[in-house]
């Protein structure tokens, strides 16, 4: 530890940095355990500098454990810990103590070691160790870049040559490190327990004994070594900032001890979703019925109809089970205990949905799915999954449903689901890919009448707006126990020197209907007067304030989640006195050949001015090469919002 670290006030190459690793090394080399065989340890050492509050939260870790059974699981050891702070002209020294480690159980397969280190401070230096040991093969991905920049990174793998690994770093990186393989030998003892016949021992019985032996076992080793790496760059509308880190990821493809056969250990999609159905926790809870056919039978008594069946059992699960806030791809407390208790985690809940929906007769499965958080899978592994939804096959169409949301319903999801594909599996083991994202655009279609008083330079007027699928859902979760005033209060906070008065929301909570809205306005300093003229934007508080799109390059896609189509139409009536001086020009501006499209039509008619204004995204992802043309067209759409039409007076 250096003075001249704990001095420093901002990093060199990054001055908007609110921490910076200095120093992270993660070593995983393996040893044999008598008993069980090959073990991996993963020892890590990481230095951090803080430099402002914001970086305080890099002074909390968490480290998760994979607990598969009382017998197996992981553990760690070793923590040590340090905060040091400049005090004068001395460095002191804190060190954490035993009581501020503690563990937290997640669910059934998962626990987290999580400590905070002592006496952090605005420039205070953080240093940590600790060492998992884990008894199984499978290694977790390994992180080579962080949201702070790294000064000085040191990363080495070595396996026996029995375990083959395959390797996969993340392609749509930025930032790409240099990867080293190589070759080395390690003094393995390896312990083993062996018969001793009669005959052979002076007992008269067979038995047992240990035997030790030492080993040189070639390694097969992974390294990396870098200085300097950037931070991962933020960036308004990213699906998921982790899906860009620069990491990589070891899946075991076979292993090969001496004189044995070959065992593999290379996944497909096919062979990990059938493993993940024939788990109890999974297949098992989907066979469970008897707890809900009764109550089930009663809901659906005297309806005939697939298509209002499937709401009647979505909301009958929603009215049942409330998602208690974990995900995961197995049944955490079990079908049975979740319908019993009223809740249960994603898989439990929807688990039994599907299991539900092949009680009324539905061709039915599960679907496993990575969230926008969780990232999208590589390659073929069981933890490339995080949450279960349910489809339905019917008519040829695919119903996707998710019975965790109170705002879902047959094919709107939680937007944290709609991330690319999911996997379905059927009964018979069988999987395919199952498209998420939406076909269809979600519809905004507002309305606006107002009149100008010249006199206060006021507008005055009503407000109509009607919202369909996602941006609904948007709607009601953002509002979820609102009342009328409080929406209303949250109207005029967002749109200063708005008045909103004799507010209505229909269908806030009636989940199968578009939402609508409508409102009475009075905005103050509506326009401008310059002489005898009058400037405004005819959109008043509905124009976009802001481009979000800012920067001249694009590092990752934009995200927009769902399509979407809006359509503003306004009807002005002008005050009396005044004529219309100029109107800005309608127009039609397009975005990679129907990607996107907006169009503005103004045109008067006697008193009235009347305005239509169209905006349709095509696609939800736009692509960083795209991000020049669509900034562009994006500047467009906000100037043409914020055009003025001029009065003068007559």
């Amino acid at each position: 530890m250096s003075k001249e670290e704990l001095k420093e006030t901002a990093h060199p190459q990054n001055s908007e940095a609110d921490a910076a690793v200095l120093y992270r090394s993660v070593r995983i080399y393996f040893e044999f355990v008598h008993d069980e065989g090959f073990i991996h340890k993963t020892e890590v050492q990481e230095r951090i500098k803080i430099y402002n509050k914001q970086g305080f939260a890099y002074a909390t870790k968490q480290i998760p454990l994979y607990d598969e059974s009382n017998s197996k699981q992981e553990g760690i050891s070793r923590i040590k810990a340090y905060t040091y702070n400049l005090e004068g002209d001395k460095i002191v020294e804190d060190k954490l103590r035993d009581d501020g480690i503690f563990e937290e159980k997640n669910n059934k397969y998962w626990k987290v070691k999580k400590f905070t280190m002592p006496n952090v401070k605005e420039g205070s230096v953080i240093e940590y160790t600790y060492t998992v040991e884990s008894p199984f093969l499978f290694i977790d991905e390994i992180d080579f870049q962080q949201s702070i920049p790294i000064n000085k990174l040191d990363f080495k793998f070595s396996a026996p040559e029995y375990f083959n690994y395959k390797t996969v770093s993340n392609l749509k990186a930025s930032y790409y490190p240099n990867i080293k393989n190589s070759t080395d030998n390690k003094n393995y003892t390896i312990s083993y327990t062996k018969e001793a016949a009669v005959g052979l021992t002076s007992d008269p019985e067979t038995r047992s004994r240990r035997v030790s032996n030492q080993m040189t076992i070639k390694e097969n080793v992974i390294s990396v070594n870098e200085q300097n790496i950037p931070a991962l760059v933020k960036e308004p509308m990213v699906d998921n900032l982790d899906n860009y880190r620069a990491k990589i990821r070891f899946e075991l493809n076979y292993i090969k001890y001496p004189n044995s056969p070959i065992e593999g250990y290379a996944t497909t999609w096919e062979s990990v979703s059938k493993k993940i159905y024939d788990s109890d926790d999974f297949g098992g809870e989907l066979n469970k019925t008897s707890y809900f056919e009764d109550d089930l039978d009663n809901v659906l008594a005297g309806e005939s109809d697939p298509y209002k069946k499937i709401p009647l059992i979505l909301e009958f699960v929603k009215s049942k089970v409330k998602w208690n806030d974990l995900n995961g791809i197995y049944a955490d407390v079990g079908v049975k205990k979740a319908y019993k208790d009223g809740s249960g985690n994603i898989a439990d809940i929807n688990l039994m949905l599907v299991a539900m929906l092949r009680h009324a007769g539905f061709d039915a499965n599960p679907v496993l799915v990575s969230t926008k958080s969780h990232g999208v899978p590589i390659f073929p592994t069981r933890d490339g999954f995080n949450y279960i939804i349910g489809v339905v096959q019917l008519d040829g169409n695919q119903v996707l449903l998710d019975a965790s949301s109170k705002f879902s319903s047959p094919n709107i999801l939680p937007p944290k689901v709609l991330n690319w594909q999911g996997r379905l599996i059927r009964k018979d083991g069988t999987s395919s890919w199952v498209l998420l994202i939406p076909l269809e655009p979600s519809k905004d279609i507002s309305m606006f009448n107002f009149k100008l008083d010249p006199n206060d330079l006021s507008a005055s007027g009503q407000f109509k707006e009607q919202l369909s699928d996602y941006q609904a859902f948007n709607y009601r979760n953002e509002y979820d126990n609102f009342s009328n005033e409080n929406i209303l209060e949250d109207l005029q906070r967002d749109y200063h020197g708005l008045e909103v008065s004799n507010l209505n929301v229909s269908n806030l909570n009636n989940v199968y209907e578009p939402i609508s809205q409508s409102y009475d306005f009075h905005i103050n300093d509506a326009m401008e007067n310059i002489g005898d003229k009058l400037y405004f934007s005819p959109f008043l508080f509905l124009a976009d304030e802001e481009n979000p799109f800012k920067s001249e390059i694009r590092n990752y896609p934009i995200d927009f989640i769902f399509l979407i189509s809006d359509k503003v139409m306004i009807n002005i009536t002008l005050p009396e006195g005044y004529a219309v001086e100029s109107l800005p020009e309608s127009a039609k501006v397009v975005f990679n050949d129907g990607d996107g499209e907006f169009s503005y039509l103004i045109k008067q008619n006697g008193a009235m001015l009347q305005l239509i204004m169209v905006f349709n995204l095509n696609k939800t992802l736009i692509m960083p090469e795209e991000y020049k043309e669509f900034k562009q067209f994006f500047q467009m759409f906000a100037s043409k919002q914020a055009e003025q039409i001029v009065l003068t007076k007559v």
